[in-house]
């Protein structure tokens, strides 16, 4: 029987699917692949036991695909959609005196993802850099993902990055591993992360949730478009688009609460008890997450890109689209303004009385925010900048991700290599990890890279650790193959 390839696309107008399917027949083995039109995709092979059924099955998967609504096309003859980027922000230098920038890292792109840990900045930017650096802006490390980085968030121990090309990316070992896949056509705008439970808004005003094993729970679409924020607690998933905020129980995606806002949310925020959220119309709402009450709010003179607190909540942070900073007391009363010097913070983080920023210019900049800085800054006196180029960062490997992994034998394991051993079963369609070594429940499933899964292969990862609910392990650091 003579190998076969068909090609289909679903692609409708708007912001709806834009996506490709393609099924080939090669002798007893079906290959699929999927994905955005315009791109490689992802793919999957499987084997049968003759060539019948092989074709058998490529059939049903593709009669599958034209009952929703696929149709034959010649790949290429569409092009990839443009993925979508925060509204254009103006490059209008703020009038405000200039902020007390400690340091500035400029990553060479502008820049959205940034999260700050005890130990260390993370920032992400289009082109697909991540950088690491120390809290005095000394560069330590460099990913390179394949596509522009949406944002970068944590997860207890655990550091994900949501790129364009639909995935999310493990930072937490020496090479970046794909913890999740997005459906192909969702245009992601932000993502966010609870005990392995990922939320992602995204450009047609819906929510999904996908649990540990990269397997969907449920989705939703809100009254409003342009759904910027997604928070994810303990208490629930805080979604905010073009009409509000609205809440959603975590397990069952039901709405527990809806909050009109001024303007359309841009970006979102969440302390324990509390969720703010950034509007087009200059505003912060601070809202109670048991009711969504709103408790403050916090005037800006431009449409509001991010927002911040102090961990006790006592300041609220945001940044503008005319590349100003702001801070607030917890009342709404504004305590200053300034400006940042290199463009609008697309994101922002404080922490010990500093203020980090990510910039429409794709710099990462630390603002001293001490009430005795500011006030120097507010007289025209400010700290000696140190500036970093990304040229600086030139002689640190740009690690990629890939599916290649160092190999260890088990008797390098046993004599005290250290490590956890994991297997990779099939189970119901799918591959599950399951910890084998000694002392772990080897009922419980293990979050593990999708990208370097084999059906029946044993690995040695540097830690099994529980997630916070307990309900799973997941692997942290390195990952090398048993042989």
């Amino acid at each position: 029987m003579a190998d076969t390839t068909t090609y289909l696309e679903l692609s409708e107008e708007g912001a709806g699917a834009h996506k490709f399917y393609e099924v080939r027949v090669a002798g007893t083995e079906v290959t699929i692949a999927y994905g955005r039109i315009g791109e490689k995709g992802q793919v999957r092979t499987a084997s049968y036991a003759d060539a019948a059924k092989a074709s058998a099955a490529a059939a049903k998967k593709i009669g599958e695909k034209v009952r929703k609504g696929y149709a034959p096309a010649v790949r290429g003859a569409r092009g990839a959609r443009p993925v979508t980027r925060r509204p254009a922000a103006t490059v209008t230098r703020s009038t405000a005196r200039q902020a007390p920038v400690l340091w500035r890292f400029a990553s060479g792109a502008p820049a959205f993802g940034i999260f700050v840990g005890e130990d260390r900045a993370w920032v992400g930017n289009e082109a697909g850099d991540v950088y690491t650096l120390t809290h005095d802006g000394q560069v330590t490390g460099r990913f390179g993902l394949p596509d522009g980085v949406k944002c970068i968030v944590a997860d207890d121990f655990w550091i994900y990055a949501g790129c364009d090309d639909g995935r999310v990316y493990d930072l937490g070992g020496k090479v970046p591993h794909v913890a999740y896949e997005i459906a192909g056509d969702v245009d992601i705008y932000w993502l966010d992360i609870h005990d392995g439970v990922l939320g992602v808004s995204d450009r047609q005003g819906g929510i999904t949730t996908v649990d540990h094993e990269d397997e969907f729970q449920w989705s939703r679409r809100s009254a409003g478009r342009d759904a910027w924020m997604v928070r994810c607690s303990e208490e629930g998933v805080f979604h905010g688009h073009g009409r509000g905020v609205t809440h959603y129980d975590a397990r069952s995606g039901e709405p527990v609460w809806h909050t009109a806002t001024e303007g359309q949310v841009l970006f979102g925020w969440q302390e324990p008890g509390e969720v703010f959220a950034g509007t087009s119309r200059g505003l912060v709402h601070r809202l109670a997450k048991d009711d969504g009450a709103e408790t403050a709010r916090y005037r800006c003179d431009a449409a509001v890109f991010s927002c911040a607190t102090s961990p006790d909540g006592r300041y609220v942070f945001a940044g503008d689209n005319s590349s100003s900073v702001y801070c607030f007391a917890a009342d709404g009363t504004r305590l200053w303004k300034l400006g940042t010097g290199f463009g609008s913070a697309y994101s922002m983080q404080y922490r010990d009385e500093r203020l980090y920023i990510v910039t429409t210019d794709g710099s990462l900049a630390c603002i001293d925010a001490s009430e005795a800085a500011v006030r120097a800054a507010e007289g025209g006196q400010l700290p000696q900048r140190t500036d970093i180029k990304a040229a600086h960062a030139a002689h640190l490997e740009r690690v990629v991700p890939g599916a290649a992994l160092d190999t260890v034998v088990e008797a390098e394991v046993l004599a005290g290599d250290g490590g956890v051993v994991v297997e990779c079963v099939q189970e119901g369609g799918r591959l599950r990890v399951r910890a084998v070594s000694p002392g772990f429940d080897p009922a419980r499933r293990v979050q593990f890279p999708k990208d370097v899964r084999v059906a029946g292969a044993r690995y040695v990862v540097a830690e099994v650790l529980p997630s916070a609910g307990g309900g799973f392990y997941r692997a942290r650091g390195e990952i090398r193959r048993l042989l």
